[in-house]
């Protein structure tokens, strides 16, 4: 009888690294094509608006103006952005003389947070771009990473056709003009569509580090951290994943937060030191949705006495609002994981509940990434050709409610 001599072949190409990395592009090329290509679509749209109108060109180059019209995306927040980059911070409480209004003290840095103009300066010195140009990237980039999140996390509710729809939707969402623009709404929600995906995985440490460094981002994050503690404690109570990691995830979470918050205080001189600058130098401060609801209930009749008014952005943010409270209910209906539901609540209690600027709200609104699931889902049913339509007029209708209504016609 002939031996059988074990099989010591070397390893066949399939386990190989190389083809573990084909394999992801196969899953992850055609959602990052049609991102991609809806944003590009988009993108030109927004261009083109922005060229044939011209009133770019009336305006401050820090406000919506430019010499070219892609000069139009590194406005607004984009230049307090760059300044942090070239020149770093110097937190500071001055009061305007003799200001007794809403705006009572200058404007600050200090309102921005960090991680994304350290972001910027590294890739202007790694790429030798400007920061203009290496803000782009790094938000181009960003916006990438934030469409495999969104449709990772879609993917495990309603399968890869629900999460190509989700991704889709992020792409032409109102407010996703600043998707590819010299502002850190890429980079944050790329960072919590992530860190929620971790959870919903059980990578407690990866949630906990991605949660940390949204928090360097945005104010927001404190929705995001609460979501973790909650999902955290959770676990520790079923005993799912043993103590330390939903401990360390825990710990971790809040300190980019809490960390730079207290480093501008201490600058400052005064502990709540951001919170004054954000009220005093752009009377943007919580207050109980009383603002919210006066857009709500002056809009609807014609009406635009309120504060910050932008009538044309204003309607898109109104309709926006109310969409968002009619998926809530949906969403509630998938049963979703709890880090999702707060995550998405108390992100629209923070939002909605603020004094800002409404036109804003479209913007503020797009780390809502969660409310896409009950469309995405329904979305599953159309076939790709369809859908691709659907998406791709939505897409070329972005230039304007997404981009232009913004930047041009409001504050962003």
């Amino acid at each position: 009888m002939t031996a059988t001599l074990p099989d010591i072949r070397p390893a066949g190409p399939d386990s190989a690294p190389g083809s573990r990395l084909r394999a992801a592009a196969r899953r992850h090329a055609p959602v990052l094509a049609m991102f991609g290509t809806l944003k590009l679509a988009g993108f030109c749209s927004f261009l083109y608006l922005l060229s044939s109108a011209g009133d770019y060109r009336g305006k401050h180059p820090r406000f919506g103006g430019g010499a070219h019209a892609w000069d139009v995306l590194a406005t607004w927040d984009g230049w307090w952005y760059q300044q942090i980059a070239l020149h770093g911070y110097d937190p500071k409480l001055v009061p305007v003389p003799g200001a007794t209004g809403l705006i009572t003290l200058e404007g600050n840095s200090a309102a921005f947070f960090p991680l994304y103009p350290a972001l910027i300066r590294l890739t202007s010195t790694v790429t030798g771009l400007g920061s203009y140009g290496a803000g782009l990237l790094v938000s181009i980039l960003a916006s990438f990473a934030a469409a495999l999140g969104v449709y990772a996390v879609a993917e495990r509710f309603g399968g890869r056709r629900a999460g190509l729809a989700a991704a889709g939707l992020w792409a032409v969402w109102p407010g996703s003009g600043v998707e590819w623009a010299v502002y850190s709404d890429s980079l944050y929600v790329a960072l919590a569509a992530w860190a929620c995906h971790a959870v919903l995985t059980r990578r407690w440490l990866t949630a906990g580090v991605l949660t940390f460094a949204a928090g360097l981002n945005r104010p927001t994050a404190a929705a995001l951290i609460a979501a973790l503690g909650v999902a955290a404690l959770l676990s520790l109570r079923r005993r799912e994943d043993g103590a330390l990691r939903p401990l360390l995830a825990m710990a971790l979470a809040p300190l980019g937060l809490l960390g730079y918050l207290l480093w501008v205080g201490n600058r400052m001189g005064q502990l709540n030191g951001y919170f004054a600058l954000q009220s005093g130098a752009w009377a943007h401060q919580f207050d109980y949705g009383k603002q919210t609801w006066d857009v709500l209930t002056s809009v609807p009749v014609g009406k635009f006495d309120y504060l910050f008014a932008y009538p044309f952005a204003d309607v898109i943010s109104v309709g926006v609002i109310l969409l968002a409270c009619a998926l809530l209910p949906l969403l509630l209906r998938l049963r979703p994981p709890a880090v999702l539901v707060l995550y998405t609540v108390l992100t629209l209690v923070l939002v909605l509940g603020s004094q800002q600027i409404v036109a804003n709200i479209s913007r503020y609104l797009l780390p809502c990434f969660p409310l896409f699931l009950p469309l995405a889902v329904a979305m599953r049913r159309l076939s790709l050709p369809v859908q691709c339509t659907l998406l791709g007029i939505a897409a070329l209708a972005s230039g304007s409610y997404a981009g232009y209504a913004l930047f041009e016609l409001g504050v962003p």
